[in-house]
């Protein structure tokens, strides 16, 4: 997608709008996590305005994040009850200075990175910032199961005073997909781009040895339900022992 910026891509009026959402997942997804964390502490990639890191702080942790977007943090930081340390920077390189028994990254947002060798450093800087027994969990859909073909169009609200549609096209050659939520109302069109690198469990497997990471558990939801290659996945990795 030509001129698309992803640091400018999560703004103001896209964060206002994501302090206000959920998926509906929030506390089982909190329930793993805690649990991984041992009710330690915990690092987010890309934490957002805190949908996951706010439940899970509530549970008595402490949430550390990095966040791309200013206008992202800013929403989390104003949010009732909450008091996290947020550095504002690129997940790849950003470091805290200290180490954790859980880094996570939710919701397919290791596909904002728009390289190979960048999803590769994203790996790297999780594992920098891992204690010895810590592990780095990456909630992701699988590539396959997500797109129905090279380019499609799906009707994701069709409502009496508004219409919202998915307008995407994929390039198998540089697995980038090009998206744009488009809303048509009274008041005209809204587009929300998108541009993101889709990478398959066994790439990111891949990427964790590289890192120096192996391949601890993989489950096909929150509830470490079988994974069958269908819809998503939750993969931990931890510390290569090679």
């Amino acid at each position: 997608m030509r001129d698309f910026d992803p640091a400018a891509a999560f703004g103001p009026a896209v964060a206002a709008n994501d302090v206000k959402s959920s998926r509906g997942d929030e506390q089982v997804a909190v329930d793993l996590l805690a649990d991984l964390a041992r009710g330690d502490s915990a690092l987010e990639f890309a934490i957002g305005t805190g949908r996951i890191a706010h439940p899970l702080a509530q549970r008595g942790m402490r949430v550390d994040g990095i966040e791309l977007s200013p206008d992202m943090a800013e929403q989390l930081r104003t949010r009732p009850g909450a008091d996290f340390d947020v550095l504002v920077g690129d997940m790849t390189t950003t470091t805290t200075g200290r180490q954790y028994p859980l880094v996570y990254l939710v919701f397919n947002t290791i596909f904002n990175l728009l390289t190979q060798d960048a999803q590769v450093r994203c790996f790297e800087n999780a594992a920098r910032h891992l204690t010895d027994d810590g592990v780095f969990l990456i909630e992701a859909a699988v590539p396959s199961a997500w797109l129905p073909s090279n380019q499609y169009v799906n009707a994701e609200q069709v409502e009496p005073s508004y219409v919202v549609l998915d307008v995407c096209r994929y390039d198998p050659a540089t697995q980038i997909l090009d998206e744009n939520h488009v809303r048509l109302d009274a008041a005209g069109v809204h587009l929300g781009p998108i541009s993101c690198r889709l990478a398959w469990p066994s790439e990111l497997d891949l990427m964790a040895r590289l890192a120096g990471l192996r391949l601890v558990d993989r489950w096909g939801g929150w509830e470490k339900e079988r994974y069958t290659g269908e819809g998503m996945h939750v993969s931990v990795y931890g510390r290569s022992t090679d």
